[in-house]
């Protein structure tokens, strides 16, 4: 008789709300696993995942233990000299132990510890049978699930995310005897809404998927978004144009759908003058549908569908489809006309009008201080001030248009659009839009030196303005986006290579703040950017220890402190590293215990050991090969030449004392190793390597 059997429990829903669908079927599956691991119950994975639809969830496990092993217990009683009289006779306490355990006090057993001897109930019993357990697993599985406001139907006291309609648990070939929210397990599921109405019938956890994929259900999420991009694909390329699968739609689309069919759709022509951005919006946003581009990447006027049905008519789901978007597009092409006979002048003048912050002004205030940085920032990167400035002051003009009130996330893009209807410059119309980048995590910087430098300034005055006005980030709170501003910030000049101290660039943008926290200076800003860019090298795989290792050194720029990552990364495989890491350790420590200036130069005569004269030479000879490496910032081969220091350092380190009596010889070799130390640290403070 076999001691495993396969798993199935499958509870049947009315729509699960699409966003949380993906989480919900996690929950639920590590809740089942959770509790089977939980009461020893031993089962396989191999390769089981969640299994859902908008209707249900589902876990199906190939093999699980039919029962418990057996349940081994262990509960310590009192010790000799409190459980027995002087008499050897059995006290109260050891009578109420022996009677709660249900055994006489002479069946007990007896165990040491460093306390003495003391009574002990061992007891092993058979363990449960999987099937009773299961009841217990399943319910505590739903009230561990991310469900923050249960739904209730009937007059019930229970809830969930939605109405339980069916409950599906077998264990092998037999039901397992469960009831949860009012509902019987029993083996009979249902299939498609539509397209299968009679019961579906399951003989055995096997026959799950491939039974109801015969009732027009697929319940493996896997197999329903491979099918969706294949559909979306083919729909797509029959009508000559290729697909734009958004990532976040796809999830959307197929937490919408139990068999998901590609309906291709198309709109008129004439909706294509209006800014591809607006209407893709409205089709993957409001609609998820997936836009086909033409050759060019270009937005076609071709779309398709995916519905939760193959229908007999198609052509009347297709008709429904372009009807749905007709309004939308409608609306969206009547803004844009309106928007352009308004012209940009007039949107940039409503700014005043609008405002930023209580202690800030208005956009138009902050307009006229971006304007000022970018016309600063573009002067030192080679690009022309007055073209920065002048895309500077048209960044927010589309903030007052009507497209961005209908679809705020098209700040920039229809600043673009309009700025090109009214033949400004190119590189200022594409800068507008650039400005806003990176706009999401993972997102590129402004491709353009034009759009970085508003990137820049954009994101300066943001951080200045928002410390300024007492609007620092706490806890999860970040109206103004400082944090994401800040990485920002920091990526574009990085990614960017502008060699602009960044300290400096926020003095200047504090400067130009109308209101100014008494407590907050250009430090505070700094600081605050650098730490989020420890998460962004965190990301990139740099250790924390290598990024404090650069940040507690002077350097010129986010570039040149890259440069410096790098290169105490390379040193940092090296054998010497932790030597020398220890070393400047060691020297730092040294040096902070000293009284009085440290001598800046040596004095040869005052050498008494080889060991210090041989380190005072290596040390001239490394300051001597490294002064032109550190001039043109190959930080890399800085610190693979001072790794050749080790020996030298060892032997210092074996055979001399510093802190001797003689105070002019003690002074010498601080000297010597001042000397040293500060060309360690020349790129990074490498003391951080040191464990």
């Amino acid at each position: 008789m076999s001691t495993t059997s396969p798993l199935l429990i499958e509870l049947g829903t009315e729509e699960l709300p699409v966003k949380a669908l993906p989480a919900l079927a996690q929950a639920f599956f590590d809740g089942v696993l959770d509790g089977l691991a939980k009461r020893g119950t031993a089962f396989e994975r191999d390769g089981a995942k969640p299994l859902y639809t908008p209707r249900r969830l589902a876990v199906r496990l190939p093999a699980v233990a039919l029962e418990q092993p057996e349940q081994r217990s262990e509960v310590l009683g009192p010790y000799l000299n409190i459980a027995l009289d002087a008499d050897g006779q059995p006290t109260k306490a050891l009578q109420g132990f022996a009677a709660k355990a249900g055994i006489d006090w002479t069946a007990l057993e007896k165990t040491a510890d460093n306390k003495g001897e003391r009574f002990v109930h061992r007891a092993v019993k058979p363990g449960a049978s999987t099937a009773a357990l299961l009841p217990e697993i399943l319910r505590e599985a739903i009230a561990a699930m991310p469900i923050p406001k249960p739904m209730r139907w009937g007059d019930h006291d229970y809830g969930f995310a939605r109405p339980v309609h069916w409950l599906v648990m077998l264990l092998g070939k037999d039901v397992v005897d469960a009831e949860l929210f009012g509902t019987r397990a029993d083996r009979m599921s249902r299939g498609h809404r539509f397209m299968h109405d009679k019961p579906v019938w399951f003989s055995t956890p096997e026959d799950y998927v491939e039974s109801l994929r015969g009732a027009k259900v697929l319940v493996d999420p896997d197999e329903r978004r491979e099918r969706i991009v294949l559909e979306v694909n083919e729909a797509a390329r029959a009508g000559g144009g290729v697909a734009r699968i958004d990532e976040g739609i796809l999830d959307e689309v197929n937490g919408l759908t139990e068999w998901p069919k590609a309906v291709a759709c198309s709109f008129e022509r004439e909706f294509l003058a209006v800014p591809q951005e607006a209407l893709i919006a409205t089709m993957e946003a409001n609609q998820k549908f997936f836009p086909v581009l033409d050759a060019d990447g270009k937005l076609s006027e071709r779309f398709i569908g995916i519905a939760n049905i193959e229908s007999k008519d198609e052509s009347e789901v297709r008709k429904g489809y372009e009807r749905v978007i007709r309004p939308r597009f409608s609306d969206a092409k009547f803004f844009f006309v309106e928007d352009m006979k308004q012209g940009l002048a007039s949107m940039n003048d409503g700014l005043a009008n609008v405002k930023y912050q209580d202690k800030l002004g208005t956009i138009a205030d902050k307009v006229a201080r971006v304007a000022a940085l970018a016309e600063a920032v573009a002067a030192h990167v080679g690009v022309d001030p007055a073209t920065a400035r002048r895309a500077a002051q048209l960044s927010k003009a589309d903030l007052q248009s009507r497209l961005v009130g209908e679809f705020p996330e098209l700040q920039g893009i229809a600043g673009r659009y309009y700025a090109a209807v009214e033949n400004e410059p190119l590189d200022i119309a594409h800068a507008i839009d650039e400005a806003y980048m990176p706009r999401f995590a993972g997102d590129a910087i402004a491709p353009s030196k034009l759009g970085q430098v508003l990137a820049i300034a954009e994101r300066l005055d943001t951080l200045a303005g928002g410390f300024a006005a007492g609007l620092k980030p706490t806890g999860n709170k970040d109206p103004f986006a400082l944090r994401r501003n800040a990485l920002g910030l920091a990526r574009t000049l990085l990614e960017g290579g502008h060699d602009l101290l960044l300290h400096g660039l926020i003095e200047q943008a504090l400067a130009l703040q109308p209101a100014r926290h008494a407590e907050i200076g250009s430090y505070d800003i700094t600081q605050f950017v650098y730490d989020r860019l420890r998460g962004y090298y965190a990301d990139r795989g740099v250790a924390s220890v290598q990024f404090d290792a650069v940040e507690n050194v002077a350097h010129d720029s986010l570039p040149d402190f890259d440069r410096r990552l790098t290169a105490i990364a390379e040193f940092a495989k090296l054998p010497e590293a932790q030597a020398l890491a220890a070393a400047n350790k060691r020297i730092r420590n040294i040096l902070k215990k000293v009284e009085g200036e440290v001598p800046s130069t040596l004095d040869a005569s005052l050498f008494a050991e080889n060991a210090e004269r041989e380190l005072a030479d290596a040390v001239d000879g490394a300051i001597a090969d490294t002064d032109p490496l550190l001039d043109s910032r190959d930080y890399v081969a800085v610190l693979g030449r001072l790794a050749r220091l080790r020996p030298q350092v060892d032997a210092f380190f074996d055979g001399v004392m510093v802190n001797v009596d003689d105070a002019a010889v003690r002074n010498n070799r601080l000297a010597l190793l001042k000397r040293l130390s500060d060309r360690l640290g020349s790129v990074a403070a490498i003391e951080h390597l040191s464990i």
